[in-house]
């Protein structure tokens, strides 16, 4: 296995809502270290978050527009990422939608915009980032699943998003066994409910109280219990770990 280049980078799409685990895991990155790349389908909005963060902690930052769900917008933003950043060690696949219609009431085209951006799009990502990973001979991609895909839904989304996040776990555990040998690492994470606006809008401290008590801690999570976890799972520390779904829920799902 390659060791970590000196000065590293971390690629994280869907990392420009106010409130999302995205942005707080771009920061929490850069406060240790990783030169940060953002692509989400706002590129102003990104751009502001790179500056942000490129000004607060002193690290390389640059954030690129693409709609993750569009193969030849994200190969073109990903090259863009790479001449304005040291080496990319690592790809963070969070962009997401969620989807709270009951399974009787799914279109065809709820179907589709679902898969399209939380499963088609972290095929594409994944695909063009593992790609140079492999010329580098290191790399770490990490996706977003969620405890939905392993409970059968249970929380705010249901059944179309159920699928396509179960769908990132099947396909992490694949990329990590055809990928390991190359010198890439691939895992998921599985948060519970966490305070962010996919779970339709700000939580009232009731709603909150209510979701924490499926699990087994008095709380939900916050988007720093998933950048932690983040952290880890794209250190140099992580490189024997690789095929693993790494449950973040407070005791939501244990297995």
């Amino acid at each position: 296995m390659n060791a970590f280049p000196e000065s590293r980078s971390v690629v994280l799409t869907g990392a420009a809502s106010p409130r999302g685990i995205g942005r707080a895991s771009a920061k929490y990155l850069a406060e240790r270290g990783w030169n940060i790349g953002i692509i989400d389908i706002d590129e102003d909005a990104a751009q502001a978050v790179a500056a942000e963060i490129a000004e607060e902690f002193g690290v390389v930052a640059s954030g690129v527009g693409a709609n993750v769900a569009d193969e030849a917008q994200v190969r073109a933003a990903y090259d863009r990422l790479e001449l304005a950043l040291p080496q990319i060690v690592a790809l963070v696949n969070l962009a997401g939608v969620s989807s709270p219609v009951p399974y009787l009431d799914v279109t065809s085209e709820e179907w589709n915009r679902v898969m399209n951006i939380n499963l088609n799009g972290v095929h594409f990502v994944t695909r063009r980032a593992v790609e140079s990973m492999v010329s580098h001979g290191i790399g770490r991609v990490v996706s977003l699943s969620s405890v939905s895909a392993q409970r059968g839904g249970g929380t705010f989304s249901k059944t179309v998003y159920s699928a396509a996040k179960a769908g990132v776990i099947g396909f992490t555990r694949s990329v990590a066994r055809e990928l390991g040998p190359l010198g890439i690492t691939a895992n998921a994470i599985s948060p519970g409910p966490i305070d962010t606006d996919i779970m339709g809008g700000t939580l009232t401290e009731e709603r909150k109280v209510a979701m924490a008590a499926d699990g087994v801690l008095p709380r939900i999570g916050t988007p720093r219990d998933i950048a932690a976890a983040i952290a880890y799972l794209i250190s140099e520390d992580a490189g024997f770990v690789t095929g693993q779904t790494l449950n973040v829920d407070g005791g939501l799902y244990m297995h």
